[in-house]
């Protein structure tokens, strides 16, 4: 029972500083933590050991793809981990060979890797450029400005974000940037060292930008040009997120161009549902360039994972929830746009596909509360988590909607009204 002294701590007040205390004794401070303590979820919802329930538009930073304790993935997870949980990739198991087969069936002919992360994938993709240029002597990676391929060292060599690399100098070498959306800096950029491009297709903590036709083609004809890997890291834009299984997909899909395909694409985030891993995909004739030997995990695709992620693709499909991403997405994009339209003193742009939007905020909102210091999109996230809606930050002033993919309109609308009432108190 709640404490009616208004002067005492609640039980769950008291419950939550608990929490946090063990966090700030026993909990490496690597993280810029909001004041939250949750509890459990349910679908599009998350609750705080207080009870208050919160909308969750940011879904694990585009992981929780089916929301929060779906069924198919507590039965998936119990139905495996009573017959095998791991075993190691010195033997073969059913899964990860129905898993591989999926994947490759949704993209295109190749073979699959599978690791624990997106990073993981990522350093895949750029062991697998090495290997291909090695007998040249080419070794290099070009990449983006603003881009992010996680935070091992060589993604932060990758990524294009100095604040990601700061601490962490001398940088590892082999990789330079180009800005983003602009074919003939790539081509300026490229050096008789460079073996690969890597690109997102939809920038995800750079800000909710994606990449247009005519660059992704540009990429692809430069790339066959030059001799070149066009690699793709789809761990965040990936798994149905923009409307299509990959992003390039739905961005091509009116451009008229058919039989585009990158030469590899990295995956994780969504790929589990909740459950960690990630996985890499080759396009034949690159798919046994890692032979035996060349590269390896422990814990990538132990039958747990797999069995969970063949869940998840197999709920997606079912459920048809690439239409519900696209009606639902653009549904959510429209009504945005609108609102900014009503308010550019608060609201400048909104960009994006299907279930990943940006809302781009006005310079120097005046009114918007928390330390000047901090910048906007944190403050903002803030505010609307007091209001009772989860979203993530994308750099200084971009926030970004991740929902999980079965959002129903209904959630969406109850989202919509919030955004509306914290924009219309800040206008």
């Amino acid at each position: 029972m709640k404490s009616t002294d208004s002067a005492s701590p609640t039980i769950e007040t008291t419950k939550a500083a608990q929490i946090q205390a063990l966090f700030q004794k026993y909990v490496v401070p690597s993280y810029g933590r909001f004041d939250l303590v949750l509890s459990h979820g349910s679908g599009a919802y998350v609750y705080d050991v207080a009870g208050k329930r919160y909308m969750d538009l940011g879904g694990g930073i585009a992981v929780n793809s089916l929301g929060h304790a779906h069924p198919a993935i507590t039965q998936a997870l119990l139905a495996q981990s009573q017959k095998l949980v791991h075993t190691s990739n010195l033997y073969y198991h059913e899964p990860q060979g129905r898993l591989a087969e999926e994947l490759v069936r949704l993209i295109a002919p190749g073979k699959v890797f599978f690791a624990n992360s997106g990073a993981e994938a990522n350093e895949g993709l750029y062991k697998l450029a090495r290997k291909f240029g090695h007998d040249e002597g080419r070794f290099e990676i070009l990449t983006t400005i603003n881009s992010f391929h996680g935070r091992t060292l060589a993604g932060i060599a990758a990524t294009g974000q100095d604040k990601v690399r700061k601490g962490f100098e001398p940088v590892m070498p082999g990789f330079r940037q180009a800005p983003y959306n602009d074919l003939e800096a790539m081509e300026r950029a490229i050096s008789p060292a460079t073996a690969a491009i890597l690109i997102e297709g939809i920038q995800g903590e750079g800000g909710v930008t994606p990449a247009t036709p005519e660059y992704l083609l540009g990429l692809r004809r430069l790339c066959d040009e030059k001799k070149l890997l066009l690699l793709m890291d789809a761990v965040q834009c990936g798994h149905f997120r923009s409307g299509r299984f990959q992003s390039f997909q739905r961005i091509l899909e009116n451009s008229g161009a058919t039989g585009f395909l990158p030469d590899g694409i990295s995956m994780a985030k969504a790929l589990g549902g909740g459950f960690p891993m990630g996985a890499f995909w080759v396009r034949q004739p690159y798919a046994d360039l890692l032979g035996a030997g060349t590269h390896g995990t422990t814990f990538g695709g132990t039958p747990l994972a797999c069995a969970v992620a063949l869940k998840v693709l197999e709920t997606a499909q079912n459920e048809r929830l690439e239409e519900n991403v696209r009606q639902t997405g653009d549904y959510l994009k429209a009504q945005l746009e609108a609102l900014a339209a009503q308010h550019r003193d608060v609201v400048r742009n909104v960009r994006g596909l299907g279930f990943m939007l940006g809302i781009e905020l006005a310079p120097d909102i005046k009114k918007l509360p928390g330390d000047p210091s901090k910048n906007q999109s944190l403050r903002a996230t803030n505010l609307l988590q007091s209001a009772g809606l989860l979203l993530v930050p994308a750099g200084a002033n971009v926030l970004r909607l991740l929902p999980p993919l079965n959002l129903k309109k209904s959630e969406a609308d109850e989202a919509l009204n919030i955004i509306r009432t914290v924009v219309a108190d800040l206008a």
